[in-house]
């Protein structure tokens, strides 16, 4: 980090003059390409939502999350519930443009708007959503909600240790890894250690050039596989 001295002689962190605390996150709509992201409303989403992820073929998805497997409809529209009335997290359904239909949800949360720093996290997608251009740009929408019109200095990814496939998107979203926090939680009746991620303002500009070119229409093919990966994407 760059630093200037202090009348003491001391190191000090760079001065922000005209730093005021950033806006809070509202119930808006974000609009892309081949998604949108809403906010989270059971009597819009929570049919779609329950019927995508009751296509997976077992439980695995909700094994870090905080929530879920649901057992039946009542317990998933009682959390539902929680999730819409919530304001940090502040929940979001993915809707895939095509269909029209909620194939996932992920939120914005641990806002602190007097440090400009907020996080992407209770990220919950459906097979319907995995690995396709909607969940990229999903994460696109929010982190460009979070930069340019909110104006956010730093987007925060956290997940535990042991969840491999978290960190690898992590990595391939953009993020950078800043360590391990141990024994950071309690969750499920098990510790966790949690590894920590971010993306700050001066790297939004390179990391949103990825995200553009990769969910540019050129860049699939007719049967709608990817032409450059995201990391490379991202580095050209």
């Amino acid at each position: 980090m760059s630093h200037t001295t202090n009348e003491f002689g001391q190191p000090v962190g760079q001065p922000l003059t005209d730093w005021q605390p950033r806006p809070l996150p509202q119930r808006e709509t974000l609009a892309g390409r081949y998604c949108r992201l809403e906010p989270l409303s059971v009597a819009q989403h929570g049919d779609d939502l329950r019927a995508a992820y009751a296509l997976a073929p077992d439980g695995r998805d909700w094994t870090y999350l905080f929530a879920g497997p649901f057992a039946d409809e009542a317990e998933w529209l009682s959390y539902a519930q929680k999730m819409e009335s919530s304001q940090d997290p502040l929940h979001f359904a993915v809707i895939d443009v095509e269909s029209g239909r909620a194939a996932g949800t992920l939120a914005l949360m641990r806002i602190a708007p007097e440090h400009g720093v907020i996080e992407v996290g209770h990220v919950a997608f459906s097979p319907l959503l995995k690995r396709t251009r909607q969940a990229t740009e999903a994460h696109f929408l929010l982190m460009r909600y979070a930069f340019e019109q909110l104006g956010y200095r730093r987007y925060e990814w956290k997940c535990d240790s042991l969840n491999a496939p978290s960190r690898r998107a992590a990595a391939r979203l953009g993020f950078q890894y800043e360590g391990e926090f141990r024994q950071a939680i309690v969750y499920r009746g098990r510790t966790r250690d949690t590894h920590w991620f971010s993306i700050i303002d001066s790297e939004w500009p390179r990391v949103k050039q990825g995200f553009t070119r990769w969910l540019a229409a050129e860049n699939f093919t007719a049967d709608g596989q990817q032409r450059q990966t995201l990391e490379a994407l991202r580095q050209g």
